[in-house]
């Protein structure tokens, strides 16, 4: 058996779902307009350059939300999927999830987005196993915006994915082939750490370190 790790955004879906769905929250009155949505864009803009305050940007991303009954926010991330998400998954994502599956690899989608926004978005491929950054509960069980254990976020991944592992009764030892898919530098300690990285619609930055160690670049949505 052979282990296969997919990142999500920029990689199986051509946009950051963290990013917009903060900006869908904005369009539809939960978040304070134009200044909320120029602190999503800046945050976004630090994760691209490897500069991510990750706890002050869950505090941040969370924050539309948080403090509205689950129910409700729940509600708001379906209408997110179908107006957003469905329609941007793409055909040749979907197969290359579905050719790993069918050959039996273990796979996983490692995410530094948070578990609210990836469940059902993991679930829309067919993933069963999704490492996403865990929110923290209160003890009423509302969401506090703190960040619960080590991030999935650029080292945090190799963290996250050996303790998913072993939870399992898996070592990454175990494994024939170990593959990342991603489209990010942020990524380059789990590319670094497999048999086989696949730099996958690549930013500039990560497609010239690809180009230059001779991994394979793909392109999903071209």
């Amino acid at each position: 058996m052979n282990l296969t790790l997919f990142d999500l955004d920029g990689t199986l879906l051509p946009f950051d779902s963290d990013h917009a769905f903060g900006q869908f929250l904005v369009d539809h009155g939960w978040a304070d307009g134009a200044d909320w949505a120029a602190r999503n864009d800046q945050f976004y803009a630090d994760y691209c350059a490897g500069q991510l305050d990750q706890a002050a940007y869950i505090d941040f991303a969370t924050s539309a939300w948080r403090h509205r009954p689950l129910p409700e926010a729940e509600a708001m991330r379906e209408r997110f999927m179908a107006e957003v998400v469905r329609p941007g998954l793409h055909d040749n994502a979907r197969s290359l999830v579905r050719r790993h599956q069918a050959a039996g690899d273990l796979v996983a989608l490692v995410t530094a987005t948070n578990e609210f926004v990836t469940a059902p978005i993991a679930a829309a491929f067919g993933i069963e196993h999704l490492i996403a950054v865990e929110l923290e509960r209160e003890a009423d069980g509302r969401f506090s915006g703190r960040i619960q254990g080590v991030p999935s976020f650029q080292a945090g991944k190799i963290t996250r994915v050996r303790a998913w592992l072993s939870g399992l009764g898996h070592r990454w030892e175990d494994f024939a082939e170990t593959r990342c898919y991603s489209d990010s530098p942020n990524d380059l300690p789990l590319l670094e750490a497999v048999s086989h990285p696949v730099a996958t619609n690549p930013s500039p930055a990560l497609e010239a370190t690809a180009l230059s160690r001779g991994w394979p670049v793909l392109r999903l949505f071209a």
